[in-house]
């Protein structure tokens, strides 16, 4: 039995129409697969970004969402582990597991490096796999993924992708009413993905990639998609941590979620409460999400 049609489709507003829209278009699609569905359903229904561009990504995100929920059936993905089945790590060069400690003013060339080469692509998806307590799942919608580098080798992945649909403690902050917050939720992104390998122990050294991420995140969103975000959020699980590298590169720490995941319009979800912090990228960006000052 198929669930009920969601009136929100992972940060965006999906009518009955637009739902008939999308089961036309997967059955005039030619070829017939996952890949030029997304391109067919972004033309019909004018998912693009702030460049015209189709949101293929978000496009991609949201139809699995709806076909895991019974509402459309997609053909099965070409590569076989586009719906929930563990990752192929035989591709994947995997860094040595060399211990680096001390302080993070004893290592030299500290980078984030965006992640464009397929190559580059399968090791961050298979060192958030295989090290993250997530593991790997696609980002949502727009994204930047940067591998974390150094002179002294690879230290590990950061990722970030689109922003919870509505939380609580961090919409009573900003100050938005639901217009505000459906037509510049784009201008927020969500820190999704934080690792730093198991045998990297370098004191401070989260905290100085937090401030890294800050200072070009937005250029690098703004380059991809043509929308600079203007607010980070992201969700520690508080039973595991304590969200102290975000308090030490000043993110600020808003209050605890519900425990409904990031797209949960029916309200279903049990998953673990987490601590919200958020971290503004300007200074009015009030102003910026719609909110006057």
């Amino acid at each position: 039995m198929s669930e009920q049609r969601p009136e929100k489709l992972c940060g965006r507003a999906l009518s009955a129409a637009d739902l008939e829209v999308i089961r036309e278009e997967i059955g005039r699609a030619e070829p017939a697969n996952r890949a030029e569905i997304a391109r067919r359903v972004c033309r019909a229904l004018e998912w693009t970004n702030a460049l015209g561009e189709p949101k293929l990504m978000s496009a991609r995100v949201g139809l699995l969402r709806l076909h895991r929920a019974g509402l459309i059936e997609l053909p099965a993905p070409r590569w076989g582990n586009g719906n929930g089945r563990a990752l192929t790590h035989a591709a994947v060069l995997w860094p040595p597991e060399r211990p680096l400690d001390g302080r993070v003013d004893g290592l030299s060339g500290v980078r984030l490096s965006v992640v464009r080469e397929k190559a580059a692509s399968r090791l961050w998806n298979g060192l958030i796999d295989r090290y993250h307590y997530l593991g790997y799942s696609p980002l949502p919608g727009a994204q930047m993924r940067y591998l974390i580098e150094s002179d002294q080798g690879l230290l590990g992945a950061l990722g970030f992708g689109a922003a919870a649909w509505k939380v609580g403690v961090r919409d009573a902050w900003i100050g938005w009413d639901r217009l505000q917050r459906e037509s510049r939720l784009g201008a927020v992104v969500n820190n999704a993905r934080f690792l730093l390998l198991p045998w990297i122990r370098v004191q401070h050294l989260a905290s100085k990639v937090l401030g890294l991420a800050a200072r070009r995140v937005g250029n690098d969103f703004a380059e991809r998609y043509g929308e600079r975000p203007v607010l980070l959020e992201t969700f520690v699980e508080l039973a595991r941590y304590r969200g102290t590298c975000y308090a030490a590169a000043n993110w600020q720490y808003l209050g605890e979620t519900q425990g409904r995941g990031k797209c949960d319009v029916a309200h279903r979800a049990t998953l673990p409460r987490k601590g919200v912090f958020v971290y503004p990228l300007r200074a009015d960006f009030r102003r910026a999400l719609g909110v006057a000052a």
